[in-house]
């Protein structure tokens, strides 16, 4: 399964809030950045506990 680029879809939000005209619009646009942005960041802990499990990492050795 592929994973959806966080970060792009929250630039490209970022553009849309910096070009709406209405102030509801701009705030959903920010509000769907910051979703997304912390996505990434959950998406960026999940690859880097995969790739220590893979690993064998003795830290994550007693996780599921």
């Amino acid at each position: 399964m592929a994973n959806p680029d966080y970060r792009a879809l929250a630039a490209k939000a970022r553009s849309d809030a910096d070009i709406a005209l209405l102030d509801n619009v701009r705030d959903r646009c920010l509000r769907s950045e910051a979703a997304f942005l912390a996505m990434a960041q959950r998406q960026d802990l999940a690859e880097r506990n995969r790739a220590r499990r893979e690993a064998g990492d003795p830290a994550t050795a007693g996780e599921a």
